[in-house]
């Protein structure tokens, strides 16, 4: 009896240092895919800082491991070119440390604006910033989204200035110019180098048309492409026709206004 109590001891002494072992390796085992689930999210913060976080997240969901198995498509797009005016006279009168941090504060409102409305920022070009609306996914309102982004950004901008006008510094103004059309929209580079963007005349005609501001004195202006996509409750108005570089044809634009909560009955 007592041999057989020492056998039956021995045994769950055996079974529990197995079930440790066991729930040590589960612990081990759930460690390492709490530590993989925090690096994938990192992986994807940082990606999400070169790519849009849609793109990003799609990558992720297809298991996509070449770009290549990602294809650049056509696709309708509205494009978004905003600049500052006035820009190399400021940078020539401020510090450097100063000015790298209004330029930031620049930035960060003006994208909050843009994500807040559905866009995302494709790339900033110096002082400039080009966005897109429709490009990771289809958008049948994706024209007026740019314009309501665009009305958001000359609203922060105001708050904007008033805080840069408290620490006595210059105000800034920006220019932003639309339009709408086709292009080829995807991850597009070198082997050593790939972005996600939006190719085609779409885009130079958005930032001819964001140099049009200054002629007309306004700062939002859209090509006709984008009025027509718009309803009566957007205030607009057209300016003159003028030649722009690289397109034959005279260019028609019109200077966003207001937006008013009622649709007005005329566009103009």
């Amino acid at each position: 009896m007592a041999a057989m109590l020492v056998v039956l001891l021995a045994a769950a002494v055996v079974l529990s240092m197995a079930l440790l072992k066991q729930r040590w390796q589960r612990a081990a085992l759930q460690r390492q895919l709490d530590a993989a689930t925090e690096e994938l999210q990192r992986l994807q913060q940082a990606c999400a800082r070169l790519a849009p976080a849609g793109v990003v997240n799609q990558l992720v969901a297809d298991n996509v491991h070449e770009l290549g198995q990602m294809p650049p498509q056509r696709q309708d797009v509205t494009a978004l070119f905003a600049d500052l005016v006035g820009y190399t006279a400021m940078s020539e009168q401020l510090d450097a440390a100063v000015l790298a941090r209004v330029l930031n504060g620049y930035f960060q409102c003006m994208s909050d604006a843009i994500h807040d409305h559905g866009g995302h920022v494709s790339t900033f070009l110096g002082d400039g910033i080009l966005a897109y609306f429709g490009a990771l996914r289809p958008n049948p309102w994706q024209s007026a989204d740019a314009v309501r982004a665009a009305l958001a950004m000359r609203a922060a901008m105001a708050d904007y200035n008033r805080e840069l006008t408290q620490e006595g510094l210059p105000a800034l103004r920006v220019g932003i110019g639309i339009h709408r059309g086709n292009g080829l929209v995807g991850l597009i580079g070198s082997r050593e180098r790939m972005e996600y963007g939006f190719v085609g005349r779409t885009v130079n005609l958005a930032a001819r048309v964001q140099g049009l501001t200054r002629t007309h004195g306004v700062d939002i202006l859209i090509t006709e492409a984008v009025r027509s996509q718009l309803d009566s409750s957007f205030m607009l108005e057209a300016m003159p026709a003028e030649h722009v570089k690289g397109i034959a044809e005279p260019v028609v634009s019109y200077a966003v206004r207001e937006r008013s909560a009622v649709p007005a009955t005329s566009l103009l």
